[in-house]
């Protein structure tokens, strides 16, 4: 077989070994813990209510169009996916491994992990030039928006880990309260988002954004200072996503 195909296929068993451990993870659930059961032993402010996990599901059917996409016959020589070569697959490698880190409690080491996961997702995201190369309807809804959104999702989640593991090693913030440090993390956040704008016009990528400032401010309503940070934040970044709708729609008309 060929180096295409070889590539093909790693990206087909990687979605679906993937997809297969997330879902043993709920189900079993892995180590007796349920994923969301370890996440809420960490009283941070940077995390979003529980429906914002909903997320996964839209992320699954874009790994799964993917899949299905850069394995038709008319794509396996693409330039594009050749470029990305087994960049997605190892990805999917680094998921699963978080979720085992997590599950077990190696909270450390799934910084590590998530780290990892996201600069293979971020240098995906840079090979397929994710905004600036043209391409058709069936490759923007199977190739770059489920990239962007995944990339989207995981950088908050890095945050989030980041955030989760300094927690617990019950870290001082050097002397700086916790909610203060929420603000602080949802405005880098948001100057991402910001950056995302200027240079990629990533609209999908901005929207998980929004639905996660939305979800930590309904999640920590309780907390004003980080409450109506987060909205604002959704607000703002909200209004970026709209305007890289419609400068996107303006470049190409």
């Amino acid at each position: 077989m060929s180096k295409d195909t070889w590539r093909q296929i790693a990206n087909i068993l990687s979605v679906a070994f993937t997809l297969t451990v997330n879902i043993l993870a709920s189900t079993l659930p892995l180590n007796g813990q349920n994923t969301g059961e370890i996440s809420d032993r960490f009283q941070v402010f940077f995390v979003p209510a529980g429906y914002v996990f909903a997320i996964w599901g839209v992320i699954y059917i874009g790994w799964i169009a993917f899949a299905v996409y850069q394995a038709l016959p008319g794509q396996k020589e693409s330039p594009r996916l050749r470029k990305l070569g087994y960049l997605f697959a190892l990805s999917g490698l680094f998921n699963a491994a978080w979720l085992f880190c997590w599950h077990y409690n190696q909270f450390a080491l799934s910084v590590l992990v998530m780290l990892g996961l996201l600069g293979l997702l971020i240098a995906s995201y840079l090979r397929l030039d994710v905004g600036r190369t043209p391409v058709g309807t069936a490759e923007k809804w199977c190739v770059d928006v489920p990239f962007s959104i995944y990339l989207g999702w995981i950088t908050v989640a890095t945050v989030a880990n980041v955030t989760d593991l300094l927690y617990y090693v019950n870290w001082n913030g050097f002397g700086i309260a916790p909610e203060i440090w929420a603000v602080i993390m949802i405005l880098v956040s948001s100057l991402v988002g910001l950056l995302m704008a200027h240079t990629r016009r990533d609209a999908p990528y901005l929207f998980v954004l929004v639905w996660s400032f939305a979800g930590i401010a309904v999640k920590q309503a309780a907390v004003p200072m980080v409450a109506y940070a987060a909205w604002a934040a959704a607000v703002v970044t909200l209004g970026l996503a709209v305007y890289s709708i419609i400068a996107r729609r303006r470049a190409v008309s």
